[in-house]
């Protein structure tokens, strides 16, 4: 495997791999104003087991300037492996001036620890979007990260909380309010929390509205309920849910972090379907992050062709306070393109595999074909 030279921080900056615990990661999230769950320690715990994460600190004279958590995932018998970061590194922190040099020494010295030192192959998606500034794209390339093509350049709406609450109330398209008149008429009541119990009312409403749309889940709520368990109180996700006489008919979890706010799930009911729950809930959280001062929502996904229903749901609730945006993507930095192959040929069998489950699971919930008798 070919070797790289670690390239040289800058003047005053160092970097630290593996030199705080949980709680002490914990604290030093809540500083940076791009923390999101991705980063947090038990989404990596639960997703890689704590046996295969690892977490940098960059300083600069002293002082925490950029921090990245990475999930560790390695081939079997061979030294082959892939560190992942997931909207890291956080490199704006708090009342500190943004500095765009701090995102360059911040992916310098994770290319220096994961690729140089460690000889894995580094896959980020940096919590950036492609309107951010052109000059993202081209540190990343002057730092040795090559795109991974247009395939990974995520879409969603980000909506800006900036204006008063009655002005992002005008700024919905008239349909999305219309729907929320209709939903404030119905005297639903509104639970909100972050216990396992409003997790657990959440999950079977998920699981009803899944089977309903016989759609594969793009995340595992159970990991996430597993997640939302050892997250710290001040970082927990907030649950809402909504109850109308028929029960509970709509839900949401969303991930508070930082200056921003993430929609995580949601679901309706089926005998909910009428009650527009998830208009109000919509509505009630967002006078919430007004209250806690979050500049961004990011309504986390849009997909018009595929899915026209809930881009035009998420579309409509934005309104003119909110933009169409593209994430800048995933970038690959390695040491030699046979680690990179053997990297991507890993990853392929894992998906053909994952797929295969699920093609079975499908098939078995639409009697395809019978289950095995001890099932």
């Amino acid at each position: 495997m070919a070797i790289l030279k670690m390239r040289e921080l800058g003047p005053g900056y160092t970097s630290e791999v593996d030199t705080v615990n949980e709680q002490m990661w914990c604290q030093i999230l809540q500083e940076f104003d791009d923390a999101n769950i991705y980063q947090s320690w038990p989404y990596a715990a639960v997703r890689s087991g704590r046996r295969y994460m690892s977490h940098l600190i960059l300083r600069k004279n002293g002082d925490i300037t950029a921090v990245a958590q990475a999930r560790i995932a390695k081939l079997p018998f061979i030294s082959v492996g892939i560190a992942y970061i997931q909207w890291g590194p956080l490199w704006r922190r708090g009342a500190t001036k943004v500095n765009v040099d701090t995102f360059r020494q911040a992916v310098r010295a994770l290319r220096n620890e994961f690729v140089c030192k460690q000889g894995l192959v580094l896959r980020l998606f940096p919590f950036l979007f492609e309107d951010d500034s052109p000059c993202f794209s081209s540190i990343l390339a002057e730092e040795g990260f090559l795109s991974r093509g247009e395939e990974t350049h995520g879409r969603t709406i980000l909506m800006d909380l900036s204006p008063p609450i009655e002005k992002l109330r005008e700024g919905m398209r008239p349909h999305w309010k219309r729907e929320l008149k209709v939903a404030e008429r119905n005297q639903l009541e509104v639970i909100e929390g972050s216990e396992d119990e409003l997790f657990d009312a959440f999950i079977d409403m998920y699981k009803e509205m899944v089977s309903r749309k016989k759609f594969v889940e793009p995340n595992d709520i159970n990991q996430f309920r597993l997640i939302q368990s050892q997250l710290p109180e001040k970082l927990k996700m907030k649950i809402m849910l909504c109850r109308s006489g028929d029960g509970v008919c709509a839900g949401l979890v969303c991930s508070i972090m930082g200056k921003s706010a993430i929609y995580v799930f949601g679901a309706t009911s089926n005998a909910g379907m009428k009650s527009r729950g998830s208009y109000l809930l919509h509505w009630k959280l967002l006078e919430k992050l007004k209250q806690n001062h979050i500049a961004f929502y990011n309504l986390n996904g849009i997909n018009p062709t595929r899915n026209p229903g809930t881009y035009k749901f998420k579309n409509d609730l934005g309104g003119i306070n909110s933009k169409d945006v593209y994430y800048l993507g995933g970038f690959d930095s390695y040491a030699s393109a046979l680690s990179h192959l053997c990297v991507q040929c890993g990853e392929t069998l894992r998906m053909i595999h994952q797929t295969c489950r699920e093609l079975t699971k499908t098939a078995c919930s639409l009697q395809l074909w019978p289950r095995a008798s001890n099932e």
